[in-house]
């Protein structure tokens, strides 16, 4: 069964569990989703309301443009526990032969690439989620102004998360040209996102 479909409880038994699989690419994928989730519901109780019809294009792009950023996160959920697995499971791979060290070497590799690309796409999406956010900031229901920290909390946390998994696999990257990327391009999206954050979430937290 896929997390995604997973009764809440049933998930949160199984990630408190000894289980190596979902962990946490799997938990900033999800927290993520809530985050592009939750501004999505502040643009609704915006849009739904005739004397906030100044923030509604504000609000009706964010969700927009939100909705392909919250498929993709929700996906990311269950991609990088499968990515986890093709790695748990090509080191289980025979290694008596020349011809089977080859291929284990290949799946090891090809499996850590896997685990590098998926988190790597999810800092992307939290990012211009983030992005999405701070625009409905002071333009936005008023009394969903901490809903909206919360969503960009969320998004932060995944960045964040997403910035440590693809730390920890990079080494394994075999590649030089794509680990530089991974490296680079998230470096900077993990500062970017972070300026972000704190300065959305401190212009919430004045109009609480």
């Amino acid at each position: 069964m896929k997390l995604v479909d997973m009764q809440v409880k049933d998930y949160l038994e199984l990630l408190k569990s000894d289980a190596p699989a979902p962990g946490g690419g799997s938990v900033s994928a999800l927290a993520g989703a809530q985050g592009v989730a939750l501004f999505m519901m502040v643009a609704d109780l915006t849009t739904s309301k005739a004397k906030l019809e100044e923030f509604h294009a504000v609000c009706a792009e964010a969700k927009e443009k939100g909705m392909p950023l919250y498929e993709e996160l929700t996906a990311g959920i269950d991609k990088d526990t499968e990515a986890f697995n093709l790695i748990a499971d090509a080191f289980k791979m025979p290694k008596e032969t020349e011809e089977e060290k080859a291929a284990r070497r290949q799946a090891i590799a090809d499996g850590s690439l896997a685990a590098t690309e998926v988190p790597f796409r999810n800092m992307q999406l939290a990012y211009e989620g983030l992005q999405l956010a701070q625009t409905m900031v002071g333009k936005s229901n008023p009394n969903c102004a901490s809903d909206l920290g919360v969503a960009i909390l969320n998004l932060r946390a995944c960045v964040y998360g997403a910035w440590m998994n693809v730390k920890i696999n990079l080494p394994s990257v075999k590649d030089a040209d794509k680990a530089k990327y991974f490296e680079e391009e998230g470096l900077k999206i993990f500062h970017d996102a972070g300026s972000i954050a704190q300065k959305a979430f401190n212009d919430v937290l004045t109009e609480l």
